[in-house]
């Protein structure tokens, strides 16, 4: 097996959007509180629409999940995402910003709901990891960019917050964990390319099973890049 896990075989498989995300200059004028009011207003406003899929692919980890000590931290985000603090945050934020809970979907916003609903509705535990672990893992990169002192408005301080410290962390390190032990069979030769380099037909079960967590993870890193270009607007930094 390789040295390096496979999360972060399939974190380096999906440059350069990884990057692309947890640098994004949307995100890094968040952590230095430089967002204009109207920007963080529609990004809010965009991200609250996850907040249902979101929570419903929590909920769809704990019912697919192999056993109960995987089960429980699950069980205790939900909780958090459901009724507490990140909930609350949506709220205070919005009203601070004259936004609101319901707004029209923009694509990016509805194709990445597609993709929630999609591994979701399919049970399918370890797609369901690998698209959780992108939306938490690519926050924790680009909030762990903020540096002291955290902006003075609580709408850029609190979003850092919630993303970055030693409970999100061992979150993160949690769904990390889950991928490179239910991926361990499947981890590719260190030598490796990617599939394409190396030619990879899919014909053993290993390899075709690689590709479909692969595929949804390069898909969930692309939509948080999109995201963010959308959050930017045209001539904002957006990626090309």
């Amino acid at each position: 097996m390789s040295e390096r896990s496979f999360s972060e075989w399939l974190r380096l498989r999906s440059e350069p959007d990884w990057t692309a995300v947890v640098t994004h200059p949307f995100a890094m004028a968040i952590t230095k509180g430089t967002v204009a009011d109207d920007a963080m207003r529609r990004y809010l406003e965009q991200d609250f629409q996850f907040v249902d899929s979101f929570t419903a692919l929590l909920g769809a980890a704990v019912a697919s999940a192999d056993g109960f000590e995987a089960r429980v931290p699950y069980g205790t985000f939900l909780g958090q995402v459901a009724t507490t603090e990140e909930k609350t945050y949506f709220h205070r934020a919005l009203a601070e910003l004259g936004g609101r809970t319901e707004v029209p979907l923009e694509p990016v916003t509805a194709a990445f709901r597609r993709l929630m609903d999609e591994v979701r509705t399919s049970q399918d535990y370890l797609r369901i990891v690998a698209v959780l672990c992108v939306a938490e893992w690519c926050y924790l990169g680009w909030a762990s960019h903020a540096a002291e002192p955290l902006p003075e408005s609580f709408v850029h301080r609190e979003w850092i917050e919630l993303h970055e410290g030693a409970e999100f962390r061992a979150w993160v390190a949690f769904l990390r964990g889950e991928l490179d032990r239910l991926g361990a069979d499947l981890h590719p030769d260190p030598n490796e390319g990617t599939d394409e380099d190396t030619g990879d037909t899919g014909d053993t079960g290993a390899e075709l099973r690689r590709r479909e967590v692969l595929d949804v993870f390069r898909r969930a890193v692309a939509l948080e890049r999109a995201f963010f270009d959308m959050a930017a607007g045209p001539g904002e930094g957006s990626a090309s």
